[in-house]
């Protein structure tokens, strides 16, 4: 499953959510291209590993409170939230089967 987060509904998508499944999320913008590249790889994973997490893609350019606080400085950066805090995190597009071993130590 995957979401679109903004700072409206960070709290509720990702905080909130990530009390009962845990919340991966994708810190992202349209002019980054290894954003673009790790992308359809979070999502073909997200699929592929049944509802075990949710996605939630989060746009740095439109969702400037979420992206402070959680200091986001290079992108794209992935952050996995459970029970509303951020239990471990990456930065930058790694190859799919890196994310998916990062996932597996993380679900």
């Amino acid at each position: 499953m995957k979401i679109e987060v903004n700072d409206e509904n960070f709290q509720k998508e990702v905080i909130d959510k990530s009390g009962k499944v845990p919340v991966v999320v994708d810190f992202w913008a349209t002019w980054c291209m290894p954003c673009l590249m790790l992308g359809p790889i979070l999502e073909k994973l997200a699929k592929e590993f049944e509802g075990k997490f949710v996605l939630a893609k989060v746009n740095v350019d439109e969702s400037r409170a979420a992206s402070e606080k959680y200091a986001i400085s290079s992108i794209p950066a992935v952050k996995i939230f459970k029970d509303g805090k951020v239990a471990d995190e990456f930065i930058g597009a790694l190859p799919e089967a890196m994310v998916k071993q990062w996932l597996r130590k993380n679900i």
